[in-house]
């Protein structure tokens, strides 16, 4: 047998059980290419993955080192059916300067979930607490940003702790009376505006949280089948949150907390935000009247995706002046 026609029969073979290995691995975990694309940009911004058990929950969370020391600890916070990874494109845009850590919150993402706990607002704040206790630095003050849900977890955490967090920032945060929408509508009569069935109902919550599908996250297939059917199990966890923090006694919580709140701030919400009226944002002015607040045109729920470069410089001008009561 020629020695070339042995070569290509090789090759042949081992592409094929590439390929056999491959199904394999994607009929265990359909997520996985969505992970390791996660991961890529991860690894692009210079995150590394790092785990940290606090009290019972392990955590997942991102860390970068800045260039100095003595640098500002930059901790961001996602929101409800977020993750870590929401916050990468402000990583990218903060990295080098400050240092960061991004966690999934306990229940959500690569972060550990018990059945039967409490996550809401008040329990996931004591639990935030806790978990910058672990992770802070003597010399680099801890700057806390949160999204959404995120947002109102910030704002319990760094009302109730001003000895851990020297700065603080809400984006379309979660946690007070806004102006009637659909979203807060569906939330009320008991659903879960945000929940995922098919492609259609997928799309139905990009547009949700999105206000320009051209920055919307391509999900193709077959990436966006194990999308739906991941979300399709994470549904009753999702039910029981946002039950919580949206109808039950502590959903307005973080913005009666927020008057305690004595640090300089930031409040960054977008004009075109549907999930989260753009009316949170004076009310919570109204309890934070030091804060710095900033609007934004052309863009919804998701500011930290659609307009990262605003976003990042609200942040850094929070950090390196504040705003003093």
């Amino acid at each position: 047998m020629p020695p070339r026609f042995i070569r290509k029969k090789t090759v042949a073979l081992g592409a094929a059980v590439l390929v056999c290995v491959l199904a394999i691995m994607l009929w265990r975990d359909p997520m996985l290419p969505v992970r390791v694309s996660f991961a890529v940009q991860g690894w692009w911004i210079g995150l590394s993955e790092k785990r940290v058990t606090v009290d019972d929950h392990r955590w997942a969370y991102d860390e970068r080192e800045a260039k100095q020391a003595n640098a500002a600890t930059v901790v961001m916070v996602h929101g409800f059916t977020g993750s870590k990874e929401n916050w990468y494109p402000l990583a990218e845009r903060l990295g080098g300067h400050f240092r960061l850590v991004i966690p999934d919150l306990p229940g959500w993402g690569e972060s550990q979930r018990i059945a039967g706990a409490d996550y809401g607002f008040d329990a996931q704040a004591g639990r935030l607490a806790k978990f910058l206790q672990a992770i802070r630095r003597d010399g680099s003050p801890i700057v806390l940003l949160g999204h959404s849900m995120g947002g109102g977890i910030v704002a319990i955490t760094a009302a109730d702790h001003p000895e851990l967090v020297a700065r603080v920032g809400l984006m379309d945060a979660a946690g007070v009376r806004f102006r009637d929408n659909v979203f807060g509508a569906e939330v009320l009569a008991g659903k879960n505006p945000f929940a995922v069935s098919d492609a259609a109902s997928l799309q139905r919550y990009l547009d949700t949280v999105f206000h320009d599908r051209a920055v919307q996250p391509a999900i193709p297939w077959p990436a966006s089948r194990a999308v739906i059917a991941w979300r399709i199990g994470q549904a009753p966890f999702e039910q029981q949150v946002l039950d919580r923090i949206g109808r039950s006694e502590e959903r307005f919580l973080p913005g009666q907390a927020a008057a305690a709140i004595r640090q300089p701030a930031l409040l960054l919400w977008c004009r075109q935000d549907r999930v989260i009226d753009h009316s949170a944002m004076a009310l919570y002015a109204a309890q934070m009247p030091q804060a710095l607040q900033v609007s934004l045109d052309g863009c919804g729920h998701m500011s930290i995706i659609e307009r990262p470069d605003d976003v990042a410089a609200a942040v850094a001008l929070l950090i390196k002046r504040g705003v003093p009561r």
